[in-house]
C-alpha cells in the first residue's frame, strides 16, 4: 500500500465517530569513519502509522512501525477505536482542522540514498589525507534522512510534508588522544560542504591546544559561539510551554499567577523566532502531533503554522500553545515549530571578529551533559567539551582545562554584553532531536563556570 492508501483505508473504516491518520515514510543514508579511514556507510528504511480515534470526547491513539498490510491497519484501527471508546473526555477535544489539501498529496514518498554523499566522500578523503600528513585523526559521521508525512483525516484534511535532516560532525585528535576539537554543521542536502575548511579549523584549535593554562573555578567573560548558543536556547525553547507557565511550574511563569509574556528579558533587543519558510531550516508548516501533552494536541493536528515570535526586541511575546491551552490563557494559539532562529542587532561582529576584540575571556567550542537543576529559574548544569581557550589581546594563548557551567539561558539573556552575527548551525547535545537553528555568537560578561571538570 501506498501512504495515501494507509491513510484512505484507516479513514474508511467504522468504528469512530472521527480519525486522524499519520503515515510516515522514512530513509537514512549514513557514512562513518575514524583514523582518517571510512568505516562503515549503509541505508535504511522506516515506516509508521498512527491513528487517533475520537469516540464522543474520548481519544485512542495507537502507532506501530511496518504496517504494510491490510490486516495489520485493521489492527492498528481497531485498537485505537477501542482505547477511544474506553478513554476519559479528553480536556483538549476541538473540533478536527478544516477540509485542507496539499498541492503533492498524491506523489511517492520521496526517499534518500548514499548518493547524496556523492560531494561529500572525495572531499572528506582529501581531509583524511591532509589530516594526516598534518599529525592528526578525523573522527565522525554524516547522516541524511529524509521523512514523507501524511497526514488524513475525517474532517477532509490531506496535507503532506517531506522533510530533508543532514548533520555532519568531525572530530579531530592529536596523535597521543590528549587534544581534540569539535566541529558540526546541519545541512539538507550535503551541496557545498566546504571540508577542508572545517578540517583547517580543527587543525588551528588542535594547534591552539599545545599550550595548557590551568584555570580556577569562576566567573569569566566568555564567548558563546553559535553552536553552544543553539543548545542554550533549544533547551528554551523546549521549556517555554504556556501552560505549564500559567500554572507556575517554570521560569515563564508570573509572581502571583499568569505568564511573563510580554516581560523584558534583555535589554540587548535580540529577537528568537520560528518560521517554517526560512531558508535552509525548512520544516513542517503545519502541526504534526502523535500524542498530546501539555504543549502539543492531537485535535492541532494539520493546523497551519505561519512565522511565529517568541522573543522580539528583547521582549516575551510568546509561548507554546495548543488552541485548549489557548483558551485557558487567554494568549494566541502557537504551536511548536521545528525551526529556530536567534538574532541580534544589525552589524554584529563574527565569531572571529568578536574573539579579537576580547582583551581577556575564554572561547567556548561546544557544551555537552546538559541537565536541568531547578524549573523555576530553568538553571541548567552541564560540562564544557572539546576545547576551552583562553584569549588575551585578541588572540587566543592556549587551552583551559574543562568546566562544570551552571546557568540559566533565561538569566544570560538579561547579561548579553554583545551579540555577534547569525549563522546556520547546529546543536552538540541536541543534534539527534534538533537540528534546525540559526544562531549567533554571544559575549556574557560573567559566565558562571561553578567547578573545574577533569572530563576531557
Amino acid at each position: 500500500m501506498t501512504p495515501q492508501e494507509m491513510v484512505e483505508r484507516a479513514l474508511a473504516r467504522d468504528g469512530a465517530d472521527d480519525r486522524v491518520v499519520i503515515v510516515e515514510e522514512g530513509s537514512t543514508a549514513n557514512l562513518r569513519f575514524a583514523g582518517n579511514t571510512l568505516t562503515t556507510n549503509g541505508v535504511a528504511r522506516s515506516a509508521r502509522l498512527t491513528v487517533i480515534s475520537v469516540s464522543g470526547q474520548g481519544v485512542g491513539v495507537v502507532s506501530r512501525a511496518g504496517v504494510r498490510s491490510e490486516e495489520r491497519l485493521a489492527d492498528v484501527v481497531a485498537a485505537a477505536d477501542a482505547a477511544a471508546r474506553d478513554a476519559q473526555p479528553a480536556e483538549d477535544a476541538r473540533p478536527l482542522v478544516d477540509s485542507r489539501s496539499s498541492g503533492d498529496w498524491a506523489e511517492p514518498a520521496t526517499v534518500t540514498s548514499i548518493g547524496v554523499f556523492n560531494e561529500l566522500a572525495p572531499a572528506l578523503g582529501e581531509a583524511f589525507a591532509t589530516a594526516e600528513s598534518g599529525g592528526r585523526r578525523l573522527y565522525g559521521f554524516a547522516e541524511h534522512t529524509l521523512t514523507s508525512t501524511f497526514v488524513g483525516s475525517s474532517s477532509g484534511l490531506r496535507v503532506r510534508h517531506d522533510q530533508p535532516t543532514g548533520r555532519l560532525e568531525l572530530n579531530a585528535k592529536s596523535p597521543d588522544m590528549k587534544r581534540s576539537a569539535w566541529t558540526g554543521l546541519a545541512t539538507p542536502d550535503f551541496a557545498g560542504i566546504d571540508v577542508a575548511a572545517l578540517d583547517a579549523s580543527l587543525a588551528q584549535r588542535l594547534d591552539w591546544a599545545k599550550v595548557r593554562v590551568d584555570l580556577p573555578a569562576g566567573r569569566y567573560e566568555t564567548i558563546i559561539p553559535p553552536t553552544a548558543v543553539a543548545d542554550l536556547m533549544v533547551y528554551l525553547y523546549w521549556s517555554a510551554g504556556a501552560r505549564d507557565a500559567a500554572d507556575g511550574r517554570t521560569v515563564f511563569s508570573a509572581p502571583g499567577g499568569g505568564t511573563r509574556v510580554g516581560e523584558t528579558l534583555s535589554q540587548v533587543p535580540v529577537r528568537l523566532y520560528s518560521d517554517p519558510a526560512a531558508e535552509g531550516i525548512r520544516c513542517a508548516p503545519f502541526v504534526v502531533a502523535h500524542a498530546s501533552s501539555r504543549e502539543s494536541s492531537v485535535f492541532d493536528n494539520g493546523l497551519p503554522l505561519s512565522p511565529t515570535e517568541w522573543i522580539s526586541e528583547g521582549r516575551l511575546v510568546n509561548l507554546l500553545q495548543t488552541r485548549h491551552s489557548a483558551e485557558l490563557t487567554g494568549l494566541s494559539a502557537t504551536p511548536p515549530i521545528d525551526n529556530l532562529i536567534m538574532t541580534g542587532p544589525e552589524g554584529g561582529r563574527s565569531l572571529e571578529e568578536m574573539i579579537a576584540g576580547t582583551e581577556r575571556g575564554l572561547l567556548l567550542t561546544c557544551l555537552w551533559y546538559i541537565r536541568e537543576v531547578d524549573p523555576q529559574t530553568l538553571l541548567l548544569t552541564g560540562l564544557t567539551r572539546d576545547g576551552v581557550y583562553l584569549v588575551e589581546n585578541g588572540e587566543v594563548v592556549g587551552e583551559v582545562n574543562n568546566f562544570r557551567f551552571n546557568e540559566s539561558p533565561v538569566d544570560l539573556l538579561g547579561r548579553l554584553s554583545e551579540v555577534g552575527a547569525s549563522r546556520q548551525t547546529v546543536p552538540r547535545e541536541w543534534n539527534d532531536y534538533f537540528t534546525r537553528t540559526i544562531m549567533p555568537p554571544v559575549r556574557v560578561p560573567d559566565f558562571n563556570m561553578s567547578t573545574v571538570s577533569q572530563a576531557s
